[in-house]
């Protein structure tokens, strides 16, 4: 047979979508041809497949015209995935293997000059958008790979260690039997690792009774997060615990938050079903915080998906990367639009942010404040007013005092504020299907169940502190955030009253 098609997938964002590997041996000036919009580590399976073959003591056809198509020929390829079912198709197209035996498998994965194989970026997320689609296939992938995929369940998952495994399985008829359960070979049952997600204690804070609320009510209603305070008074300690204080993972949301750090090489079986916090550097540029690329990979804010975002030292963020952060804290999704493709990656963080509150750190922390108004208003002024508007509670750290810090008795512990939060969750989506913070339009007027004098209170309060209509709907699912944490069933003045103490502006300079 001269002609053999091997399936396999290519990643476009999270989509994972098929192709087709065409493989033809032709008489004619002996040439290897690889056509399908391949990108540079694509065209180089062609020597990486030729010496495995002849490693192997396979027989490689020098005397022919090979040509590989990679269809569709419009979708973009890349990576090292291709190389496996290129030397099949080959394999196949020569009459060594038998190529119908190939049919209801798809391969992905990178060949060694001795033909071991090697993991593959993504093979997760092409595990989820095959197990999304319907598809009934069976997925090969090397080691490392295949334990990534068969955390999907009902997938079909092979893991394969070297091309004369994949050789000796699809042998001829009558030639070699198929081993299904050999050493190179084997079929992995979906099975999720029984693994414990480890959190620092927020027991180790110390002091801090206001951020440490600040943290409970963000964690209990979902809503994002913005400490200001001077150097050392503990924000970066409290942002790192915040994810312990999260429900734990779903399996739906273990396998969304996995499959997008598989994208960027960046999961471990170790961090199963774990809260991700991602803490990009303040040097990280917009595509960094929000990805692109070609092909696009996801950013820092989809890597958080399901998790925390820790923006430390946030005015230092280049302009344009925080402006980035406008739509996704809305929507939950990024969309990174190119001329010739566009990509959709969730986003579904929830954002906390540190700041000092001017150049030195020191302003109103007890020392000595070298920065002049000016400069604290350029200072502050790197955050923009629509950022701010979207971000849900102010909190300030106030820096701790010696007596304070060494003779404090250790704070409550993680497990029991985490408790807290999980019953004021379950009481917002037992009340209304979602949490606080993903209230929207007519939602909020039917479910926060504020009472006349507490919508007195906010209208007062708001005509004073000059609030946007956005600024005023996140305090009030800020305030039935408060009221189910208290178990109250409607919004009182006292609940509205601790929300607008989370909208102060900046400390200025005084």
């Amino acid at each position: 047979m001269s002609l053999c098609l091997v399936q396999s997938r290519a990643l476009v964002g999270l989509e994972a979508a098929a192709v087709t590997v065409e493989v033809h041996l032709a008489n004619g000036l002996p040439q290897f041809t690889l056509v399908g919009l391949a990108d540079t580590e694509v065209k180089e399976a062609r020597e990486r497949v030729r010496s495995a073959l002849l490693t192997c003591g396979l027989e490689f056809p020098h005397n022919k015209r090979i040509t590989v198509n990679l269809a569709p020929a419009e979708l973009p390829k890349d990576g090292g995935r291709f190389d496996l079912p290129i030397a099949l198709g080959i394999l196949a197209a020569s009459g060594q293997i038998d190529g119908a035996r190939l049919a209801g498998h798809e391969f992905a994965g990178e060949l060694s000059l001795s033909g071991e194989l090697r993991p593959v970026r993504g093979a997760l997320a092409t595990s989820v958008a095959l197990h999304a689609g319907g598809v009934d296939a069976c997925l090969v992938l090397p080691p490392g790979s295949a334990e990534e995929a068969a955390l999907v369940p009902d997938a079909k998952v092979v893991r394969l260690r070297h091309l004369l495994d994949a050789v000796r399985q699809f042998a001829p008829r009558g030639q070699d039997d198929a081993v299904e359960n050999g050493e190179g070979w084997v079929r992995l049952a979906p099975n999720p690792p029984a693994v414990a997600a480890l959190y620092a204690d927020l027991a180790d804070v110390k002091g801090q009774a206001g951020a440490r609320r600040a943290l409970e009510i963000a964690a209990a209603g979902g809503h994002s997060l913005l400490m200001v305070g001077p150097p050392g008074a503990g924000k970066s300690m409290l942002a790192q615990r915040f994810a312990g204080l999260l429900p734990p993972m779903t399996i739906r949301e273990a396998l969304e938050s996995a499959a997008v750090a598989s994208l960027s090489s960046r999961f471990s079986l170790q961090q199963w079903a774990q809260r991700p916090t991602c803490s990009p550097h303040h040097s990280a540029s917009a595509v960094a915080l929000v990805g692109g690329g070609s092909p696009p990979r996801p950013g820092e804010i989809s890597l958080a998906h399901h998790g925390v975002l820790f923006m430390d030292e946030l005015p230092e963020f280049p302009r344009s990367a925080l402006e980035a952060l406008r739509e996704p804290l809305e929507t939950g999704r990024i969309t990174i639009a190119r001329a010739a493709r566009r990509s959709e990656f969730p986003a579904r963080f929830q954002l906390v942010a540190a700041m000092n509150p001017c150049p030195c750190g020191w302003l109103g922390s007890g020392r000595a404040c070298r920065c002049t108004p000016e400069q604290v208003a350029r200072y502050q002024g790197r955050i923009s007013g629509p950022l701010l508007d979207r971000i849900d509670l102010h909190v300030e750290v106030p820096a701790l005092g010696p007596d304070e810090l060494l003779g404090a008795p250790a704070g409550e512990a993680t497990a029991s504020v985490q408790a807290r939060c999980n019953a004021a969750r379950r009481r917002a989506v037992q009340r209304q299907g979602k949490e606080n913070h993903a209230l929207h339009g007519e939602e909020i007027d039917q479910q926060v169940g504020l009472a006349n004098k507490a919508g007195e209170f906010l209208r007062s309060a708001a005509a004073k502190l000059g609030w946007s209509a956005r600024a005023t709907h996140r305090v009030l699912k800020v305030a039935r955030t408060i009221a189910d944490l208290a178990g109250s069933g409607g919004v009182e003045v006292v609940h509205v009253a601790e929300a607008v103490q989370y909208r102060r502006a900046l400390p200025a300079s005084g």
